[in-house]
C-alpha cells in the first residue's frame, strides 16, 4: 500500500488542533479563576481561585514548552536537542496524579528529529493507558543511532485503533482525522529520523520501540 502524502496545509491544521486540545483546558481553568475573582467576595472561594489560576498557569505552560520541541521548529534546521531538555518538559507534561514518568537515561545530545519522536512517542504511551499508570522510557546509544523503549503499564492498557497504520503512513480509507494525526505524525518524523518504530502490548503494559535503521 502505497504511503499517504497529507496536504501539508491539513497537516498544519491538524497538528494546531492537536496542541489546542492540550492547552485549551488550563487555559480555560484560568478564565473560571479569574472570573470567580471578579464575583466573590468570599476570601476562602478567592484563596481556591487564586490557587486554581497558579495550577493551571503551571499547567499551561508545561504543556506549551513540551508542544514547542515535540511539535516545533525548536532549534535551527539539523540542529541537536539536548535529552535533559527533553526530559524536564515531559515531566512538566505528565506533572499530575494520573501519570508517573521514570526517566532511564543519560544526558547527551541527539539530533532534532530523534528527540522530536521521542517526544511524541511519550504521548501516544499515555493514550496507551486512558486510566493512567506509569510510563518509564530507556534510551540507548549515542548521536550515530539510538534505540528508544517506552513502557506504559496501567489498568486496561491498550494499543489505540490503527496506530501501526498510522504510524507507516498507511491509514485505512486514505484519511487522516484529529485522532489519528499524533500517530501519522510520529511516523513522519520517525522516517525522518531514520528510525523504525514498533508496537507491542504483554497484559497491562504498552511497549512503544524506536531504533535507528
Amino acid at each position: 500500500m502505497a504511503k499517504l502524502d497529507l496536504d501539508s496545509l491539513d497537516l498544519a491544521a491538524l497538528l494546531c488542533s492537536r496542541v489546542c486540545h492540550d492547552v485549551i483546558s488550563p487555559v480555560g481553568a484560568i478564565v473560571n479563576g479569574l472570573e470567580v475573582m471578579e464575583d466573590e467576595s468570599d476570601p476562602g472561594m478567592k484563596d481556591f481561585a487564586l490557587d486554581l489560576i497558579r495550577k493551571s498557569a503551571r499547567q499551561a505552560s508545561a504543556r506549551l514548552q513540551f508542544a514547542r520541541i515535540a511539535f516545533g521548529a525548536a532549534g535551527s534546521a539539523g540542529a541537536a536537542i539536548d535529552t535533559g531538555d527533553a526530559e524536564q518538559v515531559a515531566k512538566g507534561f505528565f506533572h499530575d496524579d494520573k501519570t508517573r514518568l521514570v526517566w532511564n537515561a543519560e544526558r547527551q545530545l541527539l539530533p532534532k528529529n530523534r528527540v522530536k519522536l521521542l517526544l511524541n512517542l511519550l504521548v501516544m504511551a499515555a493514550q496507551g493507558i486512558p486510566r493512567g499508570g506509569e510510563i518509564e522510557v530507556t534510551i540507548t546509544g549515542d548521536e550515530s543511532a539510538s534505540t528508544f523503549l517506552i513502557a506504559a503499564t496501567g489498568k486496561n492498557a491498550r494499543i489505540p485503533p490503527h496506530a501501526q497504520a498510522l504510524l507507516d503512513g498507511e491509514p485505512e480509507n486514505d484519511s487522516v482525522d484529529a485522532h489519528g494525526i499524533q500517530f501519522y505524525y510520529a511516523g513522519l518524523v520517525a522516517r525522518a529520523s531514520g528510525m523504525a518504530v514498533s508496537l507491542d502490548l504483554e497484559g497491562d503494559t504498552f511497549r512503544l520501540r524506536a531504533e535507528s535503521e
